[in-house]
């Protein structure tokens, strides 16, 4: 079971540490996937200015989707109608992007501040309806830390 909490504590101090977004966002993916055993894919997509999603990193098999165009797949469709999605059964979704025969359901939750997407997790599991409520919950948990030092590192730039 994902320990949000756990995991928000540890981005928190790396944060502290000086640490930037791309170890964060790295740390976040790892620790998700080891948190669950039907999470087989986790990964980090960063929303630039084409407007598509590129993949950042991911912990699982190899996708050949490293860039999504926006409103493309479950990914860009959640970009799209800025919105998380939770797909029980991707084989039921006409618009699913396959990456792995294996994989029966996903969830997006996208990485925001306000109105402002900086890009999303998504998680693939081999397992129909793998994902619930609380999934999510804990995962806007992550994704809102996420976007605090992204938010923070795109102000120091402008």
């Amino acid at each position: 079971m994902l320990d949000s909490a756990e995991t928000i504590k540890d981005l928190q101090l790396m944060r502290d540490e000086g640490h930037l977004s791309d170890a964060l966002l790295r740390a976040a993916v790892r620790s998700i996937e080891k948190s669950d055993s039907r999470f087989d894919w986790v990964g980090v997509y960063l929303l630039n200015d084409e407007p598509e999603l590129w993949l950042h990193n991911y912990v699982g098999e190899p996708t050949e989707h490293a860039k999504i165009p926006v409103g493309t797949g479950i990914c860009g469709r959640a970009i799209e109608e800025r919105t998380n999605l939770n797909i029980p059964d991707v084989s039921a979704d006409e618009g699913y992007l396959a990456c792995s025969p294996d994989v029966q359901s996903e969830l997006v939750v996208l990485i925001r501040a306000g109105d402002d997407i900086y890009g999303q997790i998504d998680i693939d599991s081999e397992e129909k309806g793998a994902f619930t409520e609380d999934d999510e919950v804990a995962l806007i948990g992550i994704a809102d830390k996420l976007a605090e030092q992204l938010a923070a590192e795109r102000r120091e730039g402008s």
